[in-house]
């Protein structure tokens, strides 16, 4: 592993990308603390301390701290991330999203432009959204969150984060042309990671006063080791169904003839099942804040992490949104027609619909247990608060993008290496990331 950075240092495209890369991580984390106008910050920094179990929190996960402190960067990459995934769902429906994706590089760049839209239009409706809410909330000493409400603040604040979202987003491409990487999901990564020396300090600071136990804090930090290896696991698991190409003769040339597989990936959706059976259930205790009506403060309550119902939704939406993503982005219909189009075949299998049913069987089993994985770790956190009686919550959602990410970008480095000649970053085997 020494040696394979020790390369990349070598290579000066690749020591380019890399530096490129870190520049662009590093004004995106100096943007998370330029303030918004007109924004009490001592009263929203108190105000978030309550957040934690609510849509709010989680949004400020993934901008890393700047919804807290009501940056420019506030609404983060989420809207990009919405955009994104609503033009995917809308593939299927309409047919000339459909035909786009299959028109090549023409075809994702028009995609990419509507992504692009579809970001500014969730960002301003966002934006807005979050203005009238602050004018209207007031943080736990009861001052109000806005110097001087009205539409001033308004449209200032909608200018403002749809800017911030859009220069992210701008930030993002540009690593993923000129860097190393999905420039998105880095930008999610640093946003991520940049929150862990704090949460190393408050649990040393746990330690110190007593509230956790040494061999309690010991076995924490032995289960996140196994925990982060385990996902590393499963995250490069594939069942592998054999492909046989059959012999063409196309002139005076035999073309074909030989063997290869399909690798269907264990964990096909990655992330987006938690991210999305995350914000279903904070859903009604971020709607008990601003509404307080007895059946939803009693379903916020049951829906409150640690309780049993909490969980068994969890699990059921997880798996819910496992099989419907990996539906979406994943037809075994067209694998099939392209198989049979080129000569290829699954031994034992008849080409065409047989072969699509084959792989859908086998694509369900598969699903199955990465939905299973993705519930188990998700789910871990509550055990660790509920059991371990743990004072802080162990984000499973955030651990599966930071090692997922971490592989991906690892595997794209190794990629430069290996195409100069240099050794990879593991000596035995190749290191893959979630997009095989």
């Amino acid at each position: 592993m020494l040696s394979g950075f020790q390369n990349a240092s070598r290579i000066p495209e690749l020591r380019r990308r890399v530096l490129f890369t870190l520049a662009m991580l590093a004004v995106y984390r100096l943007g998370v603390h330029v303030p918004t106008p007109g924004i009490d910050r001592h009263a929203m920094a108190a105000f978030f301390e309550q957040q934690k179990g609510t849509l709010f929190g989680f949004l400020n996960l993934f901008s890393g701290g700047a919804l807290e402190q009501f940056s420019v960067f506030s609404l983060g990459i989420m809207p990009y991330i919405s955009a994104s995934i609503i033009l995917q769902l809308l593939t299927v429906v309409f047919p000339y999203l459909e035909r786009l994706s299959k028109e090549g590089e023409v075809g994702r760049r028009k995609i990419t432009q509507y992504t692009r839209y579809g970001t500014v239009v969730l960002s301003i409706v966002q934006g807005m959204m979050i203005s009238m809410g602050l004018e209207g909330t007031h943080g736990p000493g009861g001052y109000s969150l806005v110097l001087n409400p009205g539409w001033s603040f308004r449209l200032m604040t909608v200018i403002t984060l749809t800017s911030g979202t859009a220069f992210i987003m701008w930030l993002g491409e540009q690593i993923t042309e000129r860097g190393i990487g999905n420039g998105i999901s880095l930008i999610i990564f640093a946003g991520i990671v940049a929150r862990l020396p704090s949460a190393v300090s408050t649990t040393m600071q746990f330690i110190r006063e007593g509230e956790l136990g040494p061999l309690v804090a010991l076995v924490i930090l032995a289960l996140s080791v196994v925990v982060v290896g385990a996902i590393i696991f499963v995250e490069q698991g594939q069942r592998r169904i054999p492909v046989q190409y059959a012999k063409r003769v196309v002139g005076r040339k035999m073309y074909g003839g030989q063997s290869s597989h399909l690798p269907l990936k264990l964990n096909t959706a990655n992330v987006i099942p938690p991210i999305f059976a995350s914000s279903i259930l904070i859903f009604p205790a971020t709607l008990a804040q601003f509404a307080n009506h007895p059946w939803l403060q009693t379903a916020a309550s049951m829906l409150t992490p640690g309780q049993w119902l909490h969980d068994v939704v969890y699990v059921a939406l997880i798996i819910f949104f496992a099989f419907f993503y990996t539906a979406v982005v994943f037809n075994p219909v067209d694998v099939a027609e392209n198989m049979k189009k080129f000569g290829g075949y699954i031994p034992g299998i008849r080409p065409g619909q047989k072969t699509a049913e084959f792989i859908e069987r086998v694509l369900s089993r598969v699903t199955l247990s990465g939905a299973i994985y993705l519930s188990i770790v998700c789910l871990l956190p509550t055990i660790l608060v509920r059991q371990l009686n743990v004072p802080f919550y162990f984000g499973g959602t955030a651990l599966l993008i930071v090692v997922g990410v971490a592989l991906d970008t690892v595997a794209q480095m190794e990629t430069h290496l290996i195409t100069r000649n240099y050794e990879g970053f593991m000596k035995r085997g190749r290191l893959r990331g979630r997009r095989g």
